[in-house]
């Protein structure tokens, strides 16, 4: 009976956070709502995976949304603007007769890809490190090429998130980004931990040599 009661208490953690970043969204007009909304509902499960599960929701939520209105709005348009483009390349690649376009689809599907392993970790690492936006996404691209598993994992849990959620559409409005957000902030908090302790056991070795 405890297990069932632990249980329904999360998820109704997940779905109070999730309508959190819609109403949140909606109120930022979308425009300016959508990017702060979502680094928020990263910092709240941040928090639960780093050992607070009985954080405030609601405080917690508001104080990440006021404080990345700015930033992750930056980030977030940053990676729309390269994102369009992308979509601009692709239809110029399909629509094209010129068969040298073709040569174009390698490289394409190479940097498509890249970019969008590199989105998943780009809010993760902002509501896990303080950093530069720029340093942000510099940051979000190595911890993705030198953490495949974690990188993999990412990948399974999203689209098979995405499958669920497609097939019971209704679902969306209670667990979408908060629950993507789950499936992406464990593995991205494994890596990190990796690193830290990679950097630690160099900061060790060399106080040794020293």
């Amino acid at each position: 009976m405890q297990a069932i009661n632990k249980a329904l208490e999360w998820i109704t953690k997940v779905a109070y956070l999730n309508m959190l970043w819609i109403a949140f969204s909606i109120l930022g007009c979308i425009v300016i709502g959508v990017f702060p909304a979502t680094a928020a509902t990263f910092t709240v499960v941040r928090k639960w995976i780093t050992g607070y599960p009985d954080v405030a929701i609601f405080k917690t939520f508001w104080r990440a949304f006021r404080d990345s209105l700015k930033g992750a709005n930056i980030i977030g348009y940053i990676l729309l603007v390269f994102g369009y483009i992308l979509y601009l390349d692709f239809l110029f690649i399909t629509i094209s007769e010129n068969d040298h376009t073709l040569l174009l689809t390698i490289p394409f599907l190479f940097i498509s890809i890249l970019f969008t392993l590199t989105v998943m970790y780009v809010f993760p690492v902002y509501v896990y490190y303080d950093m530069k936006i720029l340093q942000v996404l510099k940051s979000a691209f190595f911890i993705m090429i030198l953490n495949p598993l974690s990188t993999f994992v990412m990948i399974l849990g999203m689209f098979g998130i995405l499958f669920v959620l497609w097939q019971f559409q209704g679902l969306a409005i209670f667990f979408s980004l908060s629950i993507l957000a789950i499936a992406l902030m464990m593995p991205a908090h494994r890596a990190f931990k990796k690193i830290q302790e990679k950097q630690d056991f160099m900061k060790h070795e060399h106080l040794i040599e020293e």
